[in-house]
C-alpha cells in the first residue's frame, strides 16, 4: 500500500512535487475539476435551497478512476489543488469521489504559495482540512452565475438571435465599454487657449513659462480643469487669448518667486492579478490571455540547474503583501547588490486599504501573498537559459524587478518653480532633477506610474528673485478638451479592478467572453462595442438594472467574500437574489423588445421577386 498520495491540480506540478517528497509519495493530478454542473440543464434544485446538481465531467472518466484506485491504496491522501476558491471546489469534490469508494479516508489539505522544496515540505508537515467557507463561497458564486447565464441567455435567444449569452459579471463588463464609447459620441468638446512665454535670462539661458493667473483668478489650461470650471477661469477663444497676449507685452517679466522642494516618489508594490495583467499589457504588449498561460507556467514548474522549481508564486491574488521571509531576502539581495543605500530603515510593508466595512472582505482578499519571484537570487539573466522563450523570460524580468522594487528607498527629486510677474498676470515653469534614483535603479524606467502633472525632468536657469527676464516671444496655443478614451487591454483590466468587478480568477476570462461573442472587438485605440453589443447591453440594462448596475455587482463580490470568511450564509445570500431576480425574468419574457419580429426595409430589390430586401436580426 502506498504510504501517502498528493492529488495535484495540474500534471505540469507532478515532477516537481514528486523530485522534492521522494518514494513514499505517489503524485497524480486531477487536471482541473472532475464534477461540475450539467451543461444541458439548469442543474440547480431552486425549490431545495439552490442546490446544485453536480456530476461527474465525462471526460475526466479516466482521471476520476485513477483517483479513486490510487486513493484506495493510500493511507493519507493530501489535496494540493491551488489556494483559491476554483482550488478549494475540486479538492471538495476530489473527496466527495474518494469517500464514495473508501470508508473513512484520511484526507487532508495543503496550500502551498509557491513550487519550491520548503514551501511544499512545510505543507506536508502542517496541512489542515477543506474550507468549507471557501468552498460554499466558489459553489455560490458558481450558482450565481449559472442562474444569471442560462436564465437570461434563452431570452436573448428568442428577442435577438441564437447563440446569445448573457453573465452576471461579463455584462456588466460590457456595459462598461458601452457606456464609454456612448461618453464618448455624446461629448462636446470645449475649445480654451494657453499661453506661452518665451523668455530669456541676463545669461542668455532660454525659458519657457506658461499664464497660470490672472490677478487671483486661476487660469485654467487642461482638459479636466476646463471642463470642470468652464467658464471660469478659461481663456476661451483667439481674440481673448490675443488680448492677453497684448497684456503681457506691455510689462516687464519680473521673477517673483523660486521655490525648490525636495520631492521623494515611493514604490510600487508587488503585482496583484489585475496589476500584472495592467502593467503586461502596457509594457510588454501581451494580451490578458498571454500572460495568464505564460505566468502559469512560471509558477507551476521549471526546469533549471538545480532540477524542477517554480519561479514565482501563486498567480490569481488580490494581495500585495509578502512573507516576512521573502521581504528580508530581498532586503539582503538590495543591500548586496545595489548598497546599503537603496535599503530602507524598515522592511516596506504593502498592505491591501482597510475600512471596518470591508474587513473580512480585505481579510479574505489577502489570504495570498503578492506575485513574486519564489527565490530572488534567481534573477531574469541566471533562469533566462532554462526559459522556454523570451516571452518567458520578459515576463518573469517584469515580476522580478516590481518586486526587489517594492523594498527599495524612494526615488529623490529637487523640484524648482519659478514664479513670473507680468503686471497683473502671473507666468509659471517648474522643473524636476533627480537627486537619488532609489527604486527606479532597478525599473529601468519599466514601470513608473507617476502623476507628475506639468513638471517635467529638466534643469532650469539660475534665477533669483527681482531677476528681469528678456521677452522674446509670446506664442497662444489653440487646444480642445478631450473626450474619454476608449479602453484598452490595460485601462480595461484596471477599471475593473477599481470598480470592483470579478476576481483575479476570472478578469482574463471576462475580457475573453465579450470578444469571442463578438460583443466588441480591437480597434487601435481600443475596445469598441459591436452593434451587436450596444443592443444587447440596452435590452439588458433595460430589464435587468440591478444585475447590470456596477455598483450591485460589486456589492455582490462583497457578499461572496463575507460567505469566504464565514460571516454569512450562501443559501441565504442566493434567496434574496433570486426574489427581485425572477420577477425581473417574468416581465423580460412579456416585455423585452423583440428584435426578431421587427424589419427595416431596404431600397435593394430581391434577385428573385424583385420586392425590396428587408434588414432583420436573427438566425
Amino acid at each position: 500500500m502506498t504510504k501517502s498520495l498528493v492529488i495535484l491540480e495540474s500534471p505540469n506540478k507532478i515532477k516537481a512535487y514528486q523530485s522534492f517528497l521522494g518514494n513514499d509519495f505517489k503524485v497524480i493530478a486531477s487536471k482541473g475539476h472532475v464534477k461540475d454542473l450539467p451543461k444541458q440543464r439548469l442543474g440547480i434544485d431552486i425549490e431545495h435551497g439552490f442546490e446544485p446538481q453536480y456530476i461527474n465531467k465525462s471526460e475526466q472518466t479516466r482521471t476520476i478512476a485513477e483517483i479513486k484506485r490510487c486513493a484506495q491504496e493510500a493511507d493519507v491522501i493530501y489535496l494540493a489543488t491551488d489556494p483559491d476558491r476554483e482550488g478549494e471546489a475540486i479538492a471538495y469534490h476530489i473527496a466527495e469521489i474518494i469517500r464514495g469508494v473508501k470508508k473513512n479516508p484520511k484526507i487532508l489539505r495543503i496550500l502551498p504559495q509557491e513550487i519550491s522544496k520548503k514551501a511544499i515540505l512545510h505543507e506536508i508537515a502542517n496541512p489542515t482540512q477543506i474550507d468549507q467557507n471557501k468552498y460554499d463561497s466558489q459553489q455560490a458564486r458558481r450558482v450565481l452565475d449559472r442562474l444569471v447565464g442560462y436564465k437570461i441567455s434563452p431570452i436573448l435567444w428568442e428577442k435577438i438571435k441564437r447563440g446569445l449569452s448573457a453573465g452576471r459579471v461579463q455584462s456588466v463588463a460590457l456595459r462598461l465599454i458601452v457606456d464609454r464609447e456612448k461618453a464618448i459620441a455624446a461629448y462636446k468638446k470645449i475649445e480654451y487657449w494657453k499661453i506661452f512665454a518665451n523668455l530669456e535670462t541676463q545669461k542668455k539661458e532660454a525659458l519657457t513659462a506658461q499664464l497660470v493667473r490672472d490677478g487671483r483668478q486661476t487660469i485654467y489650461a487642461d482638459s479636466a480643469t476646463v471642463e470642470k470650471n468652464h467658464p471660469r477661469g478659461v481663456i476661451q477663444n483667439g481674440e481673448e487669448a490675443q488680448r492677453y497676449v497684448e497684456r503681457s507685452k506691455g510689462a516687464p517679466f519680473i521673477v517673483s518667486e523660486v521655490d525648490t522642494e525636495r520631492r521623494e516618489s515611493k514604490t510600487n508594490p508587488p503585482f496583484s492579478t489585475a496589476d500584472l495583467l495592467r502593467c503586461a499589457a502596457s509594457q510588454l504588449g501581451f494580451s490578458s490571455q498571454k500572460t495568464s498561460r505564460i505566468a502559469q507556467a512560471l509558477f507551476e514548474s521549471v526546469d533549471i540547474a538545480d532540477g524542477p522549481v517554480g519561479l514565482i508564486t501563486y498567480i490569481r491574488t488580490d494581495s500585495v503583501r509578502v512573507s516576512d521571509e521573502a521581504m528580508d531576502a530581498c532586503r539582503q539581495y538590495i543591500g548586496e547588490n545595489y548598497g546599503a543605500q537603496y535599503v530602507p530603515a524598515k522592511p516596506i510593508r504593502h498592505e491591501l486599504a482597510e475600512t471596518s466595512k470591508k474587513k473580512a472582505a480585505v481579510k479574505i482578499q489577502d489570504a495570498h501573498e503578492a506575485i513574486r519571484p519564489t527565490d530572488v537570487n534567481r534573477t531574469p539573466e541566471s533562469v533566462k537559459p532554462y526559459l522556454k522563450d523570451k516571452d518567458h523570460y520578459r515576463l518573469y524580468d517584469l515580476i522580478w524587478r516590481r518586486f526587489v522594487a517594492s523594498q527599495m528607498t524612494p526615488a529623490v527629486s529637487d523640484v524648482t518653480t519659478i514664479w513670473i510677474g507680468n503686471g497683473d498676470l502671473t507666468y509659471r515653469i517648474s522643473g524636476a532633477v533627480p537627486r537619488f534614483p532609489g527604486f527606479k535603479r532597478v525599473l529601468l524606467h519599466q514601470d513608473v506610474d507617476e502623476k507628475s502633472g506639468d513638471t517635467q525632468e529638466m534643469t532650469l536657469p539660475d534665477v533669483k528673485k527681482g531677476d528681469v527676464l528678456d521677452c522674446k516671444k509670446i506664442e497662444p496655443k489653440q487646444m480642445y478638451t478631450q473626450p474619454p478614451k476608449r479602453y484598452t487591454e490595460a485601462t480595461f483590466i484596471k477599471e475593473l479592478k477599481d470598480r470592483g468587478i470579478g476576481r483575479p480568477s476570472t478578469l482574463t476570462a471576462t475580457v475573453n467572453t465579450i470578444l469571442n461573442r463578438e460583443y466588441v472587438k480591437k480597434e487601435a485605440d481600443g475596445y469598441a462595442p459591436t452593434e451587436l453589443g450596444v443592443l444587447v447591453t440596452d435590452m439588458l440594462v433595460e430589464s435587468f438594472p440591478d444585475i447590470l448596475e456596477i455598483e450591485y455587482t460589486k456589492d455582490m463580490e462583497d457578499r461572496l467574500e463575507t460567505i469566504a470568511a464565514g460571516d454569512q450564509s450562501w443559501r441565504q445570500t442566493l434567496a434574496e437574489f433570486y426574489e427581485p431576480f425572477s420577477k425581473e425574468l417574468e416581465r423580460a419574457h412579456s416585455q423585452m423588445r423583440n428584435i426578431k419580429a421587427e424589419s427595416e426595409q431596404t431600397d435593394i430589390a430581391c434577385e428573385k421577386c424583385g420586392n425590396p430586401m428587408v434588414v432583420k436580426w436573427g438566425k
